[in-house]
């Protein structure tokens, strides 16, 4: 290392790795280095240009390490089933699923159950990798659920529950006016909390759940706070069915008619869509998020229907996103980002389609672009925050390591995250987050989601006898 008299302070180096850097060139940097300084990448390069310009007490000897971004999570619920993951049969067609099984296990969560719920899906994206993440508009509590992302030390974009169109469970049900007051006290009080780490957006459950006026609103309310707008659409028929009886029109080509969509919006499934619908969505630039691993287990004929390559190939951006832990059961965006590669090689019986350095992409910059930060996150370059995650080659899913790309995509995944950072900050080191007691948070995790189930009287349909 050079003297410390004529090189700057960083807080951190790490030198001596391999930097994926997925910059506009996708540089990959070998025998490289990264300092970081407060929340920022203050330099990226070779090592011995950047330790000849910046010094630190704190080195990370970063020979055994793949430095990458931070993976970006664009559709998780971090409350109503995280406390209950794997509750819910895997043999309910989405109906019954979503609406007799997904939302009355929502309203049996208690404002403790949803602070606990939140950390337990942010330890677990931390811990594989996810730095930043957009949740589903599915919180009831917002309060406790905001202190524990606050705590825990993850990025995120958060929004309240938000319908008008559903009167059952009367618990969540919402007039129009109610929905609006809630999503503007939202913005109002947590438009930019730990330095802007969490920010609150107006998120709608959408589908056919929501009227004009609320779509409207909340479209509205994004634009006068410079956020962006999120909502499902589109998961299985039951939406544009419900799109045609209702307007005559597909769901695409009607909330382009009302002055919805657009590129600060962000609209998960996208599924059942049209070639139409698919043009609205590259002309408008609205942005969508894609969970394959939901799709593929609540059978919305993803591999069949589903036009992703074609939304891409328009020019859409689309991201990735895990969803819920009952339909897809974990939040791991490395095992999501292998079924996005692999999904439609099969499908459409083309190898080209999604290689190995597009879905990296997509778990990075195009989440950075879904979540209106692709100036702060979503790549490893100087003056961008410093999200960073340290991959582990010393396992031996990374070894021998020939092509990083690769390796990244079909070999690795969440269980080789050694070293996390979210905005400079060691939020796992070795394995361990640091930031909260894991211990602790999974014991009462487990004895949450025990109560959660007991009150709800569903039925334990486990086949398997326990004895």
């Amino acid at each position: 290392m050079n003297s410390p008299n004529v090189t700057a302070p960083a807080d951190t180096l790490i030198v001596n790795t391999l930097v994926v850097t997925m910059d506009d060139s996708r540089r990959v940097i070998s025998d490289g280095a990264v300092a970081i300084r407060d929340d920022l990448i203050v330099a990226v390069g070779k090592t011995a240009d950047v330790t000849a310009q910046w010094h630190s007490d704190t080195v990370i000897a970063g020979e055994r390490f793949v430095v990458t971004p931070g993976l970006i999570n664009t559709h998780v619920h971090i409350t109503g089933e995280p406390l209950t993951r794997g509750f819910v049969p895997d043999d309910t067609p989405f109906l019954e699923n979503v609406f007799e099984w997904l939302t009355p296990i929502h309203t049996h969560y208690t404002e403790e159950d949803e602070h606990i719920s939140a950390q337990l899906a942010s330890l677990e994206m931390l811990k594989s990798g996810t730095t930043s993440f957009l949740e589903a508009g599915t919180i009831r509590f917002i309060d406790p659920v905001v202190e524990a992302l606050t705590e825990i030390g993850i990025r995120a974009r958060v929004g309240p529950w938000a319908w008008d169109l559903v009167p059952e469970p009367e618990v969540l049900r919402l007039s129009t006016k109610q929905a609006i007051a809630r999503l503007n006290d939202t913005m109002d009080r947590y438009a930019s909390v730990a330095d802007g780490r969490i920010q609150a957006w107006p998120i709608i459950i959408g589908h056919t759940c929501c009227s004009d006026e609320l779509w409207r609103a909340a479209k509205g309310l994004s634009v006068e706070c410079g956020t962006g707008f999120s909502a499902h659409m589109s998961p299985a028929a039951m939406d544009p069915e419900g799109f045609l009886a209702a307007f005559g029109q597909r769901p695409m080509v009607h909330l382009d008619e009302i002055g919805v969509l657009g590129p600060n919006v962000t609209l998960t499934h996208a599924v059942h869509v049209d070639d139409d619908e698919v043009a609205v969505l590259a002309r408008t630039r609205t942005n969508v998020s894609h969970c394959p691993t939901t799709a593929l287990k609540v059978s919305y004929g993803v591999t069949q229907i589903g036009k992703f390559p074609e939304m891409v190939a328009a020019g859409v951006n689309v991201a990735i996103g895990t969803d819920g832990n009952n339909a897809s059961n974990y939040h791991d965006l490395m095992r999501a980002t292998y079924l996005v590669a692999g999904l439609f090689k099969d499908a459409r019986r083309d190898a080209r389609i999604f290689p190995a350095e597009d879905a990296f992409a997509m778990a990075t910059r195009a989440g950075a672009r879904a979540l209106q930060a692709d100036h702060e996150i979503g790549s490893v370059e100087t003056g961008k925050k410093a999200d960073l995650v340290l991959h582990d080659t010393h396992r031996p899913e990374w070894r021998p390591l020939h092509n990083v790309a690769n390796q990244l995509v079909w070999s690795a995944d969440g269980r080789g995250v050694h070293t996390v950072f979210v905005d400079g900050r060691r939020v796992v080191d070795d394995y361990r987050c640091t930031t909260v007691d894991e211990d602790d948070l999974l014991r009462r995790a487990q004895k949450a989601g025990e109560g959660i189930v007991a009150r709800s009287g569903l039925p334990d349909r486990a086949k398997w006898p326990t004895v």
